[in-house]
């Protein structure tokens, strides 16, 4: 092959596949004039072999929290090449630390567990029904905000404020007071229930503000009989 015509070809930026085709060669013989005439093929550099990252590299970047893909990028290495030397440094990502205690936590039956939350940090882990592990400070702020869910559509639902001052401003000045106490089967608020049995304790309540309940229960202030569940607005 010419070495004009293969300098053209790479003046024009055109790869060894591209250049084979023109020219009827299988891009390996291409490899191989294109070494005989010392040239050397477009984007030679960017897939050459940027070598091994640095151990205290990595380490810095997982002190650093990062995943292995982010870590790849930011190295300009491929996401395998990470993880040979992750192994080959024998280190280990937040992640996969965390997958590997939970696993020996799961192999001894543990009901709790100091695993790592990527959100609280270290902290204890509670079993749940499928054997698996989760947060203890994760569950109960998910029980948490389901509870607040529930009750915003019980407030709503049930006028959406105080049927005695009309106060509305938070859900959480606001309770769910039994007008029969006797029909009272849990307090609506610390329970998390399906929403189809909250509706059906709510019934048998109106809507108050803390400080009216208070005087309520106090018997400075009455509910008028007229305030039922049924007539309260809303």
């Amino acid at each position: 092959m010419q070495k004009e015509f293969l300098e053209q070809c790479l003046a024009e930026g055109m790869s060894l596949e591209a250049i084979g085709k023109q020219a009827g060669k299988h891009e390996s013989t291409v490899s191989y004039w294109l070494k005989k005439h010392g040239l050397e093929a477009s984007k030679t550099g960017v897939h050459a072999a940027k070598g091994a990252p640095e151990k205290v590299d990595l380490e810095r970047l997982l002190a650093e929290r990062l995943s292995l893909r982010e870590i790849a990028d930011r190295l300009d290495r491929s996401l395998a090449t990470i993880r040979h030397w992750m192994r080959s440094y024998e280190l280990e990502s937040e992640r996969s630390a965390r997958l590997r205690e939970s696993k020996d936590a799961c192999r001894t039956r543990s009901k709790t567990a100091s695993l790592r939350c990527p959100k609280h940090g270290p902290g204890k882990f509670v079993a749940r029904a499928d054997g698996r592990f989760r947060c203890a400070q994760c569950r109960m702020d998910a029980v948490a905000k389901r509870r607040r869910s529930l009750k915003r559509i019980l407030v709503e639902e049930a006028g959406g404020g105080c049927v005695l001052c009309g106060y509305t401003r938070c859900d959480r000045a606001l309770e769910f007071h039994h007008l029969d106490p006797k029909a009272k089967q849990f307090q609506i608020t610390s329970h998390t229930r399906s929403l189809a049995r909250l509706r059906a304790e709510a019934s048998k309540c109106v809507l108050l503000c803390s400080n009216c309940h208070a005087e309520v229960e106090a018997g400075i202030t009455t509910v008028p009989l007229n305030l039922s569940p049924d007539t309260c607005p809303g």
